[in-house]
């Protein structure tokens, strides 16, 4: 698999992972800094098992990065992916605007 179709690849798991507002949330949440499951979910309106999945869905894509203590899950933005996203998203543009940076 060539580097950039692996790229390609990534950013469609991410975008796929982003579709969903709950998850859309848990990143913005997380830009703040890392957080323990149990503080996550006091912020939605869901199971814990949702909550599992959703963090299972950002990890898969990349996105989190998940560390244990003891019987707790801590969860925090993988900045290195987190960054070449932004980088890719960023690098779009629409042909007929006129603060494309591509022209």
């Amino acid at each position: 698999m060539t580097t950039q179709k692996a790229q390609l690849e990534q950013v469609a798991a991410i975008c796929k992972a982003l579709g969903d507002s709950n998850r859309l949330q848990i990143v913005e949440l997380l830009t703040r800094g890392e957080l323990c499951g149990c503080k996550l979910l006091e912020q939605f309106n869901i199971t814990q098992p949702t909550l599992s999945h959703h963090m299972k869905v950002l990890s898969e894509c990349g996105l989190l990065l998940t560390r244990k203590e003891g019987k707790w899950c801590y969860y925090r933005l993988n900045c290195a992916a987190f960054k070449k996203f932004r980088t890719f998203i960023s690098g779009l543009c629409c042909a007929d605007s006129k603060e494309c940076r591509c022209q």
